[in-house]
């Protein structure tokens, strides 16, 4: 991947950031995008230049359609089209309210910033990826999403990630043909300082709720979305992949007696 141009949403901080530093140790320049994490995103793009690779910081809101528009502008003014995108960022509102509880404005940006701002990000950057016959994207989904089942108390956010299902197949399918590889991962429910962390540090880090028995971490997303990006990791397309310890999100864990 030496030379490849990566960008990824949300990389400031989190499952974004251990997935830039990831691809940045195999060669890649980075784009790191961040919305209120400026202090972070500098800390991190000077961190992978220590690697001897380019990196930039861009501020932009993908639930905005001129921002991300100007995210990829700003990405091929100073280091070329991109190869690798990564999205990672998505509104999510943790506490539980049914749908009639959502505001309007609620609503809008959850769909927005998890399904149409992607759709449209992926707009963009396709041309370039079909021009060169080489592209990766990578999508972000919840677990079981590949299910489409209902997901009561976060209606809005399940439904644009189950869209996002159908178009992630849908996608794979059409650029296929040109080189261009697209798949989603649905993370567990990985929180807080895990979300930055190597599975060596989780490793002894009891998590009664995940049947695998541990916390989940960073690394654990980071190490399949670099798999999924190798060159010869073109024949793995249009799959939805939990990677989440056997944790459900929706279903309460079964227990052994």
């Amino acid at each position: 991947m030496k030379g490849k141009v990566a960008l990824i949403t949300g990389s400031a901080t989190g499952l974004g950031k251990m997935t830039a530093l990831s691809l940045a140790r195999q060669g890649c320049s980075i784009v790191i995008n961040y919305v209120n994490s400026k202090n972070e995103a500098e800390a991190l793009s000077r961190e992978i230049e220590s690697f001897g690779v380019k990196s930039i910081v861009v501020k932009a809101n993908i639930a905005d359609e001129s921002e991300l528009y100007s995210l990829v502008d700003q990405t091929e003014r100073e280091l070329g089209t991109v190869d690798i995108l990564v999205n990672n960022a998505g509104p999510f509102i943790r506490e539980r309210r049914l749908f009639s509880e959502y505001s309007r404005d609620e609503i809008v940006h959850m769909v927005n910033g998890n399904l149409t701002g992607v759709m449209l990000l992926d707009h963009r950057v396709l041309p370039a990826m079909r021009e060169k016959r080489w592209g990766r994207i990578i999508h972000f989904g919840f677990g079981h999403a590949g299910e489409a089942r209902a997901w009561p108390q976060r209606a809005a956010y399940a439904a644009a990630k189950v869209g996002l299902v159908s178009f992630t197949k849908s996608l794979a399918v059409e650029e296929a043909p040109y080189g261009i590889t697209v798949n989603m991962i649905c993370p567990g429910d990985i929180r807080g300082a895990n979300k930055e962390k190597t599975i060596d540090e989780v490793a002894g880090i009891h998590d009664g709720m995940t049947p695998r028995g541990r916390s989940g971490s960073g690394e654990d997303i980071a190490r399949v979305i670099e798999y999924l990006c190798m060159d010869k990791s073109d024949f793995i397309t249009g799959n939805i992949m939990d990677i989440s310890g056997g944790l459900d999100p929706i279903r309460p864990l079964i227990k052994p007696e």
